[in-house]
């Protein structure tokens, strides 16, 4: 089966990146460079019980995204308790806003927006009273 079972971000200042990702999702860091051959660090994203995966930040090898560009590639959204304070960690910590917060009617709140280092992800906050 093509379960999805890691990803990668790339990143042009990992120490920025591990601070961002860190401080507004709670994510850990390990250190895996070695293995890589460049910087590398897993991304713990939760407790291993939990349904979901780990992936890690990675040492970007070319251009940044443009801005406004189209996607190459996947965009992973992240599930969270409370959207709005979310939102409020991202921004104040460097990030911007890609698509505002929109309703997934009877499903959840959802947007997309744009780390520190040009990446586009998206949060979803499941609430069944979402119009």
């Amino acid at each position: 089966m093509g379960r999805l079972v890691h990803f990668e971000i790339h990143v042009d200042d990992m120490e920025r990146a591990k601070k961002f990702y860190g401080e507004v999702f709670g994510w850990t860091f390990e250190d895996w460079s070695e293995y890589a051959g460049m910087p590398y660090f897993g991304a713990v994203t939760g407790d291993a019980n939990e349904m979901g995966i780990n992936g890690a930040l990675m040492q970007r090898q070319g251009a940044s995204p443009e801005p406004g560009q189209p996607m190459n590639g996947y965009t992973c959204t992240i599930g969270v308790e409370d959207y709005d304070s979310t939102e409020e960690k991202i921004v104040s910590l460097g990030g911007k806003v890609a698509v505002p917060k929109y309703a997934l009617p009877g499903m959840a709140w959802q947007g997309y927006y744009i780390d520190t280092e040009g990446n586009v992800f998206g949060i979803h906050q499941p609430d069944k009273n979402a119009k």
